[in-house]
Order: structure tokens, then sequence, then C-alpha cells
């Protein structure tokens, strides 16, 4: 335990050292620098390796923060980027995000190798030192520069496909939220007219049933006003029909 508080005192201590040296103009290079990193990946926020701890986030985060935090750094733009660092630094901390993210750091470096077999296969020099070293050649190149912009430019490009993949997913997955919902807007609207129109039939019952009824028992009789054609007389008041006079030649 006491090592443990006499190690956190000497970090402490060293913090201060630190930032006792640290300029406004590094203050203010580091705000632009965070402000400029790519989006997706949060250990370019953190400026720390793909191979980092938790404990290693912590340290780097708690380094940076008060390096751009708001109360000490004047740049117009601090409070954006110390809130960049707490959000690279929660999701790292995340063990779903932190594998997520892991996940596409290993894709990048199989593709990566895969094209420096290739590559080698037309460099007969370098294929026969890769053999000779048994993997070292390959675990040098991995180590150095060159590999690591590789990697992280990689790394960039498979993230950007995978938020992509999940923005499409999304914008799927909302049109067919607003079909589903426009459906069932009509369905309730189609149902609503319905429904009127069933209540307004049945306020209209007692309506049609009097005016049947009262069909029914004058319906023969004349109306009002009608005027009928009158009656022919008949030659023979015994006969229904009319006799219609023979022509006689």
């Amino acid at each position: 335990m006491g090592e443990t508080s006499s190690s956190v005192a000497d970090d402490d201590l060293l913090l201060k050292t630190f930032f006792a040296e640290v300029s406004e103009v590094q203050r203010d290079n580091e705000v632009i620098r965070i402000l400029s990193c790519f989006k997706l990946n949060p250990f370019e926020y953190l400026n720390l390796p793909f191979d980092s701890s938790p404990d290693d986030v912590k340290k780097q985060y708690r380094k940076l923060s008060l390096m751009v935090h708001p109360d000490k750094c004047k740049h117009p733009q601090a409070k954006e980027a110390f809130a960049a660092l707490a959000k690279a630094q929660q999701l790292l901390l995340d063990q779903n995000e932190r594998d997520y993210l892991l996940s596409q750091v290993k894709s990048a470096k199989e593709e990566l190798r895969v094209k420096r077999k290739k590559q080698l296969k037309k460099d007969t020099a370098s294929k026969i030192k890769s053999l000779v070293e048994e993997g070292k050649y390959d675990q040098q190149y991995e180590q150095s520069e060159e590999f690591q912009q590789e990697l992280r430019m990689k790394v960039r490009e498979l993230l950007t496909e995978q938020e992509w993949r999940r923005r499409k997913m999304q914008m799927r997955i909302s049109e067919e939220e607003g079909r589903l919902k426009k459906d069932e807007e009509e369905q309730k609207e189609m149902w609503k007219r319905k429904r009127e129109h069933e209540e307004e039939w049945e306020g209209t019952r007692e309506q049609r049933v009097s005016s049947w009824r009262d069909f029914m028992k004058g319906g023969k009789k004349n109306k009002k006003g009608e005027i009928r054609p009158p009656k022919l007389k008949t030659e023979d008041p015994n006969k229904s029909y009319v006799q219609r006079p023979v022509k006689r030649n």
C-alpha cells in the first residue's frame, strides 16, 4: 500500500513539473492536434498505440486533459478538445468498444501482412532474408514507423467502412420504421372513416324506418298536387277494356 501511495505521489510531482514547463503555444498545439484527429479512432485522440492497456489510457487521459483544460488553456476550442479526450477515454475503457476497435486493428494487420507477402514474392532478397531470420524480419518491420503509419491508415479505412455500413443499416431501419408508421396511420384513418360512416348510418336509422313506413302506408295514394291522366270511357259499360271503333268500307 505504501509503495502504491509513493508511486502516485511521484506521478503527481512529475505532472506538476511537466505542466509548469508547458507553454501556452504547446497547449494550443495540443488542442489543434486533438480536434484534427480521426473521429472514429479514440486511440488517436489520446495519442496512444493500439496495444495500450487501460492503465495507459487513464494516465494519458489525465496528462492530456490537464494540458487542454479550459481553465488552464486559453484556446477558444479548449472545451471541445477536453470533451473529445473524455469521450475517447470512455470508449477505450468500455470493454465492448475496446474489443470492437481491436478487432478492426487485427483485421487491418492481417490485410497488411497479406499485402507484404505479395511484395516479398517480387523482392527475392527480402524473401530470402525473411526465411532465414524465421519471422524476425517481419516482426522488426511491424515495429517500424512505416508499418505503424500504414496500420493507422488501414484502421481508419476499416472503421470508415464499418461506420458507413452502420449508417446505411440505420437508414434502412429508419425508412422501414417510417413505412410501418405510415401504414399504421393509414390503417387508423381507414378504421376511423369506417366508424364514422357506421355511426352516421346508425344515426339516420329511425328516419329511414319512418320513411319506409310512410311509404308502405300511403305509397299508392296520389301525392298532393299530382295530376293523373283521365280514364278512357268504354262504349260498353260492362266491358273493362276500351272498344275501338271498327272502320267500315
